[in-house]
């Protein structure tokens, strides 16, 4: 097979621009003698004539003419190697593959794409994937996701080498109600005064440790009425009387109109959301710039919720 020298190709496009062995040495900063040698090679990597004599000067052969018609579709797609290169280096290019538990989803990285969509320098595309707060370590171990959205709790020790992790906020629990509870109204709620209600929450996993933590911490030990895993359900028992639930604030929107939150002032309880990838990875252009964004998102839902 044919060897296709890019540098002797450009050498050869100079000249045909330019006119002159001694013009395209100046402007390839090269001695007009170099040139020629370099052409010479060319002409034997290619196996024909790309120069004839003409006076005192050289022209193309019709080989040479053939050669850079096809060498300019080279030239066009290094062009767009480059302006791509760059771009990625500027993290504007590249794929993110990101793993997020399911409210994480419309309330931080939806928001962190849109964020990366509108901004003057385009972001790099985003791919995301639905998974558990504690599947997140798996999938980043097997390389199946670049950047993981977790719970704090499921998070590994800050001694463990292969994860860096990234605080993005602290998301309150509020307690949700059905709208006719004796308590929906209640000046200065707190977690205690709901010890005899029957609660609403999942079997196992975060959200059971996370609920019977909470309540735990408030001195007693919650009676599980449901077990449900999905918001929508939660809600939707909690709008019929079922029970009561301790919802987080990034999950509330899912509520209807029969059901009432109430914020638990004196002793709110929260859940850390931490962004995590594999060690090293957070240098990376494209995963830095999806990580910004989500801590810019992040930085503002703060904002509204101490407001």
């Amino acid at each position: 097979m044919t060897e296709w020298d890019v540098r002797k190709l450009r050498i050869l496009r100079t000249l045909r621009d330019r006119g002159t062995v001694t013009a395209t040495a100046e402007a390839l900063l090269m001695t007009p003698s170099a040139v020629s040698q370099q052409l010479s090679n060319l002409a034997r990597q290619l196996g024909v004539p790309l120069l004839e004599a003409q006076g005192r000067r050289v022209r193309l052969t019709d080989a040479a003419h053939l050669v850079l018609r096809h060498a300019e579709v080279v030239f066009a797609q290094l062009e767009r190697a480059e302006a791509e290169l760059t771009g990625y280096l500027r993290g504007e290019a590249g794929e993110v593959r990101v793993g997020a538990f399911s409210t994480a989803v419309p309330a931080l990285v939806v928001p962190a794409v849109r964020l990366l969509r509108s901004g003057d320098r385009p972001g790099p595309e985003v791919r995301v994937r639905e998974a558990e707060a504690a599947e997140a370590y798996e999938l980043l171990s097997s390389g199946d996701v670049d950047l993981a959205l977790s719970l704090a709790a499921h998070a590994p020790t800050a001694r463990d080498p292969r994860f860096a992790l990234v605080p993005l906020l602290a998301d309150p629990l509020d307690v949700a109600l059905p709208a006719g509870h004796r308590l929906a109204g209640a000046p200065g709620l707190r977690l205690a005064d709901l010890s005899s209600e029957p609660w609403i929450y999942g079997g196992s996993g975060p959200w059971s440790e996370i609920t019977t933590a909470a309540c735990e911490a408030a001195g007693f030990v919650p009676e599980q009425a449901h077990s449900a895993a999905g918001w929508s359900a939660i809600l939707a028992m909690v709008e019929a009387g079922m029970g009561i639930a301790l919802v987080p604030r990034m999950a509330s929107g899912e509520r209807s109109d029969g059901v009432v939150m109430r914020v638990l002032h004196a002793d709110q309880p929260r859940r850390h959301v931490v962004a995590a990838v594999r060690q090293g990875a957070e240098g990376g252009p494209a995963v830095a710039r999806v990580l910004e964004a989500l801590e810019t998102v992040a930085g503002s839902r703060t904002t509204i919720q101490q407001n």
